[in-house]
């Protein structure tokens, strides 16, 4: 799912698809056989040097099987999938946003990979790629890749400012931050609709966007707990001068960032990049750290975006469909999918790869309490009017908290039950 118009460099809501269209498989794919693999890669999703060695290795270990990757574009894809998974002739793997699962398995088209889980090393993947991909007890998607928001801070203003080092509690981001919103300078700038931040923090203190009561779902940002977290929100964002009705895309926050009197931005990794295109001056003088929890002993929680596997029924070949998950879900491509594009690897043992990216390093550790929206069928539907957005703004603006909750949450139920 996309993470952020902010732009990491390549896109995160991705939907890839392998269509394996092999014909002559033998019961072990490996032991030869003669078919082609068609490939269909979103535009921008990885890079073509890594589908080379991708392609030749796969080759290489799959005798008699060739693979023909094609690359997509955006535009019609979800209808695309939504074709392919209803259809008699349909791709054997299909790559989805992490937050789409629910949609297309309500579809009765993909594939139950529960038993896959043992031998994929499931107990140590991401819990924002691996729990949207179970549902109703059912594994359906099988993690492939991971990226979420951190803090980027300007080196510079936090020493003029004495601080030493980046906070490690939401108290201390709080106190640090009060302290860098000094004059014409901003501690922080975050606009008033950045929900994706708001989703982490409410889930830090306990809440939730909407929940599952039953086999309904209802909003959820009217208990205690969520309202804790707006409240949060709330604290932060008063402290830089980010407006209060719009989000990350309006102004661009990196364009904010890039004139240089801001102190941090909540933003993906690669974010920093496209400051120090706009502003060279910077290049060298960004930092990264997690999003701060309750406690010091761990990162705040956080909203995962990335894309998992998926296998229609229709597939004609699930073993050899299973393959390809296998590979590009194992240890060997995720290290390199990780080196070559900077996502945080589908398992938590896995972040050693990246420790030397500073980014992408922050992005692994608050990757650990990761998280991802409603498993609901529906929250497709709930995004494309967002309520949580004006609900935001109304608090951000004066209405009174609980009343602004209790019509969002009403919006949401309404939403997620038609």
């Amino acid at each position: 799912m996309k993470i952020s118009s902010l732009a990491v460099p390549v896109a995160l809501a991705t939907t890839l698809a392998l269509s394996v269209t092999a014909c002559g498989w033998t019961d072990d794919p490996k032991a030869g056989g003669s078919g082609k693999v068609t490939v269909w890669i979103m535009k921008d999703s990885v890079t073509d040097d890594f589908l080379t060695r991708f392609r030749t290795d796969f080759e290489a270990t799959h005798r008699g099987t060739t693979l023909d990757i094609q690359i997509q574009e955006w535009d019609g894809i979800g209808e695309k999938v939504t074709a392919a998974l209803a259809s008699k002739d349909a791709p054997d793997v299909i790559e989805v946003g992490n937050t789409q699962i629910a949609q297309y398995a309500a579809s009765g088209g993909v594939r139950d990979l529960s038993d896959k889980v043992a031998d994929l090393n499931g107990a140590d993947w991401l819990p924002g790629l691996a729990e949207p991909g179970k549902v109703d007890g059912k594994q359906y998607g099988i993690p492939w890749y991971a990226a979420n928001r951190v803090v980027i801070y300007h080196k510079d203003l936090f020493a003029q400012a004495g601080v030493t080092a980046p906070p490690k509690t939401r108290a201390e981001w709080l106190t640090v931050t009060a302290k860098l919103n000094k004059g014409s300078k901003q501690g922080i700038y975050l606009p008033g609709q950045n929900w994706y931040a708001l989703a982490g923090f409410i889930w830090e203190d306990g809440g939730d966007l909407a929940v599952r009561e039953g086999e309904e779902w209802k909003g959820a940002l009217d208990t205690p707990q969520a309202l804790a977290g707006m409240d949060f929100y709330r604290q932060l964002q008063a402290l830089g001068k980010g407006p209060k009705d719009s989000d990350e895309a309006k102004p661009p926050q990196a364009d904010v960032f890039a004139k240089g009197d801001v102190a941090q931005i909540i933003a993906v990794p690669g974010g920093a990049k496209i400051v120090e295109e706009a502003n060279p001056a910077l290049k060298g003088k960004l930092g990264f750290f997690p999003i701060p929890g309750t406690t010091a002993d761990k990162p705040g929680a956080v909203f995962t975006g990335g894309s998992d596997l998926i296998v229609p029924e229709a597939s004609a070949h699930p073993e050899a469909a299973y393959e390809v998950v296998k590979a590009l879900a194992g240890e060997k491509w995720q290290t390199e999918m990780a080196k070559t594009m900077s996502y945080v690897p589908n398992r938590t043992s896995l972040a050693r790869v990246i420790q030397d990216d500073a980014g992408t390093a922050a992005m692994a550790a608050g990757a650990v309490q990761g998280r991802a929206t409603p498993n609901s069928p529906q929250w497709a539907a709930v995004e494309a009017t967002n309520p949580i957005k004006q609900y935001m703004t109304a608090v951000l603006t004066g209405t009174d908290p609980a009343r602004a909750a209790k019509d969002a949450s009403e919006s949401i139920t309404k939403t997620l039950g038609s």
